[in-house]
């Protein structure tokens, strides 16, 4: 209990701290105008009041990671709050700021094109398709997911109310969302949606508390710092929970979501409140259900044990009604819907930019913007016959690695801008570790012995850290030029 108040504190104190050196690092110029000011355009750029971006924004980024994932990961026992709230505070939220942000500066460019006029061509080709195949991956999870709830919901009521109907339901909503100008469907459901995912993320810990529950959560003590997952051995903290627990601390999913709300966006000093708080809200999100993982059967071994036997979705079904009762329950589950609901539709979305961005295809017209969409969504269908954990599996290691490209992004924009690059310097090398020795590591990658797959991942990381340094010593010259030194 100490150390879930603890983690939320440090979180608000993150926000209002190291949110304004961020903010500061960057330079935010209120006088500056914006994309959505200067490229209006009534369909994806349209000035919007900051209230409004910052719920858009949260809903886009809070889908079903720091609520599945924060379950999941809390199997490794309170260890998942460390990464949560140092994860959100020196990485995430910095990642989502400097995300939304260059892309204000440039125009408004999806994330690929902004990785490439730092990261060079090469790496702009690669994240054109990296980002697109990602998006339609989000899509495909978040057909399933909410659709798997919503089933689970109206089993009773009538059969033909199953897994394939909400699924029918949910990808037309996502078409919908798609096409039509962002203010039309967007700027108007996100606020109800974020009021059913306000009262769901409240009254679960509230529920928790009311109970006893919570009771039952390990503290961050000598005998609780270690991994409480079953089969530790194989599940090491390094690096799956860094993998498991994503959207909840970090998330390369975030990047790709920024860019529509920076051709919103209408005062640069607005971003420290809509992209790095949009991520600490989240990261609150995840604290709470992360301990509600914890206590709400008995113990983290006891959560071991359900997490083996069901899935994530029937897991959090069983808390939000146990808690809440039967109507609190279905409202609470709402909220949970409607959070990876409200990143669908906007990964479609983004998709569809990041295309239209790259053929230069404009979007003004309702014809265009089907020929790039209809593509994806025959794509984000097919995958969903895909087991949902396979899915997951793939889009969690997918996801931290843009997370870290897009880290890299930024260290090499700070150099260039004669500002503090070791910032992110240092998250930067950490997720590089993280991503390579996954890959390395699981069967499901190359399935190395961990004596390989670790002294591996890490080198890898160095040899990276060390591209870098090469890169500022043989452009010194320039970099002092530019900067009038």
């Amino acid at each position: 209990m100490i150390t879930f108040f603890i983690g939320v504190a440090l979180l608000v104190v993150g926000y209002l701290v190291y949110g304004s050196v961020i903010e500061r690092v960057f330079g935010a110029d209120d006088r500056r105008p914006t994309p959505a000011v200067t490229q209006a355009d009534g369909v994806d750029f349209v000035p919007l009041k900051w209230h409004k971006i910052f719920l858009i924004q949260f809903l886009n980024i809070a889908g079903l990671g720091p609520i599945f994932g924060a379950v999941m990961g809390a199997v490794y026992g309170p260890v998942a709050f460390l990464w949560i709230v140092f994860g959100t505070i020196f990485a995430g939220a910095v990642h989502d700021y400097f995300s939304g942000m260059l892309s204000v500066r440039h125009q408004g460019s999806s994330i690929g094109e902004v990785v490439g006029i730092y990261l060079g061509n090469g790496m702009k080709q690669f994240m054109r398709g990296f980002t697109v195949i990602l998006m339609v991956f989000v899509g495909a999870v978040f057909i399933t997911g909410p659709a798997e709830i919503l089933a689970g919901i109206t089993q009773g009521d009538a059969s033909w109310f199953n897994l394939t109907f909400w699924a029918c339901i949910i990808v037309v909503y996502y078409v919908l969302a798609t096409l039509l100008p962002v203010d039309k469907i967007i700027g108007r459901i996100y606020p109800f949606f974020g009021v059913a995912l306000l009262f769901m993320a409240v009254g679960v810990i509230a529920g928790l508390f009311a109970t006893g529950k919570i009771s039952a959560m390990p503290e961050l003590l000598p005998n609780g710092f270690h991994n409480m997952k079953f089969d530790a051995a194989k599940s090491s903290i390094f690096p799956m929970l860094f993998i498991t627990i994503a959207c909840g601390a970090i998330s390369g999913f975030h990047s790709t979501q920024a860019p529509m709300m920076a051709r919103c966006i209408t005062n640069e000093k607005l971003g420290r409140r809509v992209f790095y708080g949009a991520m600490v809200t989240e990261g609150l999100v995840a604290m709470i259900w992360a301990a509600a993982g914890m206590s709400f059967y008995g113990g983290v071994d006891a959560l071991n044990g359900v997490i083996a036997a069901k899935t994530p979705a029937s897991v959090v079904s069983e808390i939000s009604n146990s808690l809440l009762g039967k109507l609190g329950g279905i409202l609470a589950l709402l909220g949970v819907v409607a959070a990876p609901i409200t990143s669908g539709d906007t990964a479609f979305r983004s998709a569809r930019l990041i295309v239209a961005d790259f053929l230069k295809f404009k979007q003004f017209s309702m014809r265009n913007r089907l020929i790039v969409s209809i593509p994806l969504f025959v794509a984000g269908l097919v995958l969903t016959q895909l087991k949902f954990e396979i899915i997951w599996r793939y889009f969690g290691w997918a996801n931290q690695t843009l997370a870290t490209i897009v880290l890299w992004t930024i260290v090499v924009y700070l150099w260039q801008a004669g500002k503090q690059f070791y910032l992110v310097l240092v998250p930067a090398l950490f997720m590089t570790a993280v991503v390579f020795t996954y890959i390395l590591l699981v069967p499901s990658g190359f399935g190395l012995n961990p004596s390989l797959a670790y002294p591996m991942g890490i080198g890898a990381s160095l040899l990276i850290g060390g591209w870098f340094g090469w890169y500022a010593v043989r452009n010194r010259g320039r970099w002092l030029t530019r900067n009038g030194i």
